[in-house]
């Protein structure tokens, strides 16, 4: 995985895979997910998502931000193609009978990329309002990949659309970022010595300018991370799949062990594992 705080990939040819991908997908929508609900809400709010929006969601993951804006009232559509598991967890979510013969109708989980979309739907639909892209990007390696989601769904929003994009803040306001650092010393042996390292500050506006998107905002969100106990906080964090290749490089005790120690300077007297951070998220249009 390349280190954003979301997206999973699958280990490299040849490799042992070293964990059980749907145990992670459910650590991700029982621990992990949560953690972004503020960034959801601020985004939500801003743009009044509601009756009438339409919004395709790249890499929803287990559709957590897809049933916050239903919830407002919007059509969603939703695409992930990195983790069959967290997508399953996200039909679970969105496409039972709880939300009724209606509401299903004005929801859609595909699995792949934006260009999918044309034949898993059938009938031509209407242009999207909204387009969100909540995989943060603030760690190096994974702009190209959000611009190439970007570049595809781009012709699926009306004109004028606002895209969202989503970062880390300053690493100084960001007590996750020491702990991440782990990730990227324990798997010096596979990915050499750059390890992760935190993108420029103006890494959404050039991902926008390359995708062909205008910037018109941005904001800045608490998102503090916040885990019953350090087992918690390990198996949220692992659930990002940002340590995989150090598991690959070691193993998972050698990854517990100094995540564990990472953890200590935010252990709480009564256990619990709190960390603030600030995320940054930039609102683009679609020209």
């Amino acid at each position: 995985m390349t280190p954003t705080l979301v997206r999973q990939h699958r280990t490299h040819a040849g490799a042992k895979p070293r964990v059980d991908l749907c145990a992670r997908a459910r650590d991700w929508s029982e621990i992990q997910e949560r953690m972004l609900v503020p960034l959801y809400e601020a985004v939500y709010e801003r743009l009044e998502v509601g009756t009438g929006t339409r919004l395709l969601a790249l890499g929803c993951g287990s559709g957590l931000s897809l049933l916050m804006a239903a919830s407002r009232g919007a059509a969603v559509t939703g695409v992930e193609h990195s983790s069959p598991e967290r997508l399953a967890l996200a039909r679970e979510r969105l496409l039972p009978d709880t939300w009724g013969a209606r509401a299903r109708a004005d929801v859609r989980i595909v699995d792949g990329p934006p260009g999918d979309l044309g034949a898993a739907g059938g009938a031509e639909t209407p242009p999207y309002t909204l387009v969100t892209a909540f995989e943060p990007i603030g760690w190096a390696g994974d702009s190209e990949g959000v611009g190439g989601l970007l570049r595809a769904a781009i012709p699926l929003a009306e004109r004028g659309a606002p895209v969202v994009l989503t970062g880390w803040g300053p690493p100084e306001r960001c007590a996750t970022a020491s702990v991440l650092r782990v990730a990227g010393k324990l798997a010096d042996p596979l990915r050499g010595a750059g390890g992760t390292r935190p993108a420029l500050r103006d890494g959404l506006e050039e991902v926008a300018q390359r995708s062909g998107l205008r910037p018109d905002g941005s904001g800045r969100v608490a998102c503090p991370f916040g885990y019953a106990d350090t087992d918690s906080a390990l198996r949220g964090l692992l659930s990002t799949g940002l340590f995989d290749a150090a598991i690959t490089a070691t193993d998972r005790t050698q990854v517990n062990k100094e995540l564990t120690e990472a953890l200590h300077p935010y252990v709480r007297g009564d256990g619990t594992v709190w960390m603030h951070n600030v995320f940054r998220y930039l609102i683009a249009r679609v020209p």
